[in-house]
């Protein structure tokens, strides 16, 4: 692997001050590219005209006085579900060839007008709907630490696109995990703010009531300065974390902790260990409805998916991979007295972790209960017993998308093997800032992964 390329926070004081150039960071993010992605498959588009001419204009402007801030020069990638003008928004399927996009999406007419570099769009799970970013149009992304492994999905391309150095973040997109499953899966950090925090027009739907759009990069700061251009205001370098000492989060465990591969509940008992050592309150808390978040949010995702792909279902049937069809067709026979009630239940969860965190920071758990899994497996034993892959990969994530709770995916270290663990902290609603200065603290007392 070529060398880490840091992280945006360390480098934008470099190319403010001109000791680096956007020209310059932009070409190595190219030629990893050129080198690696033959192998990871990490990108449907490459843009490398495109983001040369913007390192080209963004050094002009900086070398003016004209400083848009610290994305201004960092080449970005984005989830190919996000649409760029003149560009296919493909969706990792042939059911969307000819689809050019007439306009940019808000989100990325705010990262240009940072500034940002954009640098190509990344594969990922046909339409957003899996975990592992196998079925794709574009045949799978492939996990940079071992290319028979999965990067974790949807966002898989994105998470490849910045662990192999193609890129200093990324932006994907999360229904049920899809920014932090990857993000824990590759040792990086993934962010998914309060639902409707950051705009969502011009990306290509999988659950209207569930999607949220987030940054994948190396750094809590980073998802700090991503988050706020994101959402329509202006980054800054100078934000302090809290202390960590005196944090109170609350870790949620029994449901959470019932069903998890050892390696990881080690490393994720260890995170505990070094947050308690670093004088963090932590206290045992439950959600009491937790064993109905799977069938709750099944209830809810698969009827509005289907809703959205209808007419192709009817038109284009066999343009789609065979398992995202399958569940799209299940969505078809949810009755309509069963999408109720899972809106109903949806409330009852959201109460639940109100509750649970009446009084605290946040609450802690681990992102993804297992390490990367095989490409190609549909099961993996934990104990005894064998696990979806599907459902296990969700297991942990797909809560806080049915309630809208920002969560975020830090490192905590890798297993005996040399996966990467992520812990995942999730924060109060409308309060995703105080979030990330939360996880900011976290971060420095956590043990970093070992790329």
């Amino acid at each position: 692997m070529s060398a880490d390329l840091g992280t945006i926070t360390k480098i934008a004081p470099g190319l403010r001050s001109r000791t680096l150039t956007s020209r310059a960071i932009t070409s190595a993010c190219l030629t990893a590219i050129e080198e690696r992605d033959p192998t990871l498959n990490a990108f449907i588009t490459v843009m490398a005209d495109a983001a040369r001419d913007q390192a080209e204009r963004a050094d002009a402007e900086m070398n003016s006085g004209q400083y848009r801030g610290p994305l201004h020069g960092v080449p970005i990638s984005l989830k190919d579900l996000i649409d760029v003008r003149d560009h296919t928004t493909s969706a990792a399927s042939r059911v969307r060839q000819g689809h050019t996009a007439a306009v940019d999406a808000t989100i990325v007419t705010r990262l240009r007008d940072a500034g940002a570099v954009i640098i190509g769009k990344t594969n990922l799970h046909e339409f957003a709907f899996g975990t592992t970013n196998e079925d794709s149009a574009f045949g799978p992304a492939r996990h940079p630490l071992d290319p028979s492994r999965s990067p974790g999905g949807s966002s898989g391309g994105s998470a490849v696109s910045v662990l192999a150095d193609m890129a200093y973040a990324s932006i994907g997109t999360d229904t049920g995990g899809s920014v932090r499953i990857p993000s824990a899966v590759c040792g990086l950090v993934g962010l998914k703010p309060t639902f409707g925090e950051i705009p969502i027009d011009g990306v290509v739907p999988l659950s209207g009531t569930m999607d949220h759009v987030g940054p994948l990069c190396r750094s809590v700061g980073d998802a700090g300065i991503l988050f706020d251009v994101l959402r329509g205001e202006t980054p800054s370098l100078e934000k302090r974390p809290p202390d960590v000492r005196g944090l109170r989060l609350g870790v949620l465990r029994d449901y959470f902790m019932a069903v998890i591969d050892p390696g990881v509940a080690e490393r994720f008992d260890h995170a505990c260990d070094c947050l308690q050592a670093a004088g963090v309150e932590l206290h045992d808390v439950q959600i009491a409805h937790a064993t109905d978040i799977a069938p709750i949010y099944l209830h809810i995702v698969l009827p509005e998916a289907a809703a959205f792909h209808a007419a192709t279902l009817e038109s284009h049937p066999d343009d789609y991979t065979p398992n995202v069809r399958l569940r799209l067709e299940m969505g078809r026979y949810i009755l309509e007295e069963d999408y109720v009630r899972g809106l109903r239940g949806r409330d009852i969860l959201l109460h639940e972790v109100d509750e649970a965190l009446t009084g605290r920071d946040g609450l802690l758990l681990p992102t993804l209960p297992i390490p990367a899994p095989t490409i190609g497996s549909g099961t993996v034993r934990i104990g005894g017993s064998e696990e979806s892959v599907r459902n296990i990969t969700l297991r942990l994530t797909q809560l806080f998308n049915l309630t809208g709770h920002p969560a975020i995916s830090v490192p905590c270290g890798c297993t005996d093997e040399g996966w990467p663990v992520g812990a995942q902290v999730v924060g109060h609603r409308h309060r995703t800032t105080a979030l990330i200065d939360t996880a900011s603290a976290i971060e420095r007392a956590l043990p970093p992964p070992n790329r």
